[in-house]
């Protein structure tokens, strides 16, 4: 299902009082927002919060409004959905938030009340970089990569047929996603595999861009992940097995400082676990195909990579 929030952001805009109205909004749909706020933004009840609700009331809007203009946002989004659902045999509901968030991820996953949500966030989609709501300025087109992305994430977390650690990991804590605890719980190998997983979906579901847009990666951030490919897969051997928060933000996270990015004696590219992942999970894609490969454990997914890769030395 599609839930489009931007229209009662819009209004929060242009009420007489945007602080408080903003607030009226946020626990209006204090589930997901919530949600939201705490696995990619910060706590609501830290003492922070308030001032990053002003920066987002107070920001210039112009270029979402032209985007809004020029773009059919919802159409496009309905249409992106209706296709996942096809091409992953969707088994469970997804619900889909167009939204603009507060500058924080460009787009993520969440599970609320054992439900699988993806959201999208505008401010980053507006094709202009915009300082004020530390919008991206991606293409709007990559909006379909996005979704797909999301709604891959989605469909491993919360079908009854996933096999997947993360899934457990989300059953587990009643139904609910959390980046921090989900992070410290599962393997580094259910990580990487998760993502890589992600993208060759986005791939398939929305074809036609370059190779580091699926991945997020500029061009050059691609090209030096390519010449690092056999350093990173035999570095990474030893950690597959290992939990740690610091794992998941060492190779999945931007704004790493060197130090904490430092492997096998190199400092590897920022969020270079997306095309470490990208490469475990092909294998497992074109032997089992989209919607078995996203449901697979991670140790099968591994298991089909290793075979492959011993089928291409032999």
């Amino acid at each position: 299902m599609l839930v489009n929030l931007v229209p009662e952001f819009l209004s929060a805009l242009d009420a007489r009082d945007p602080v408080a109205a903003y607030h009226r909004y946020l626990e209006t749909h204090r589930p997901v927002l919530g949600a939201y706020w705490r696995n990619y933004v910060l706590d609501l009840e830290s003492p922070h919060a308030e001032e990053v609700v002003r920066r987002t009331v107070a920001a210039d809007r112009r270029d979402l409004r032209r985007l809004l203009a020029s773009v059919n946002v919802v159409q496009l989004a309905e249409d992106t959905l209706r296709t996942c659902e096809v091409a992953l045999e969707a088994d469970c509901p997804i619900d889909l938030y167009v939204m603009v968030g507060v500058g924080a991820a460009n787009a993520g996953e969440l599970v609320v009340g054992g439900r699988g949500v993806a959201f999208v966030c505008l401010e980053h989609f507006t094709g202009r970089p915009n300082p004020d709501t530390l919008g991206l300025g991606l293409d709007p087109r990559l909006l379909t990569v996005w979704i797909a992305h999301e709604v891959a994430h989605v469909v491993r977390y919360t079908s009854p047929r996933s096999e997947s650690e993360l899934g457990r990991i989300v059953a587990e804590a009643g139904g609910v996603y959390d980046y921090w605890e989900s992070g410290s719980r599962a393997s580094l190998r259910e990580l990487l595999v998760n993502e890589g997983l992600a993208v060759l979906a986005a791939r398939e579901i929305a074809p036609g861009f370059d190779p580091w847009d699926y991945l997020g990666y500029s061009r050059r951030q691609y090209r030096r992940l390519r010449e690092l490919d056999a350093f990173l897969r035999r570095a990474i051997t030893a950690e597959l097995d290992q939990h740690a928060l610091g794992l998941r933000l060492r190779y999945l996270s931007g704004g790493m400082s060197p130090a904490q990015r430092l492997v096998g004696g190199r400092v590897i590219p920022e969020r270079a676990g997306y095309y470490v992942g990208w490469r475990l999970a092909e294998a497992a894609v074109a032997e089992r195909g989209l919607a078995d490969a996203v449901r697979l454990s991670a140790e099968a997914v591994v298991t089909l990579d290793e075979s492959a890769s011993g089928a291409q030395t032999a």
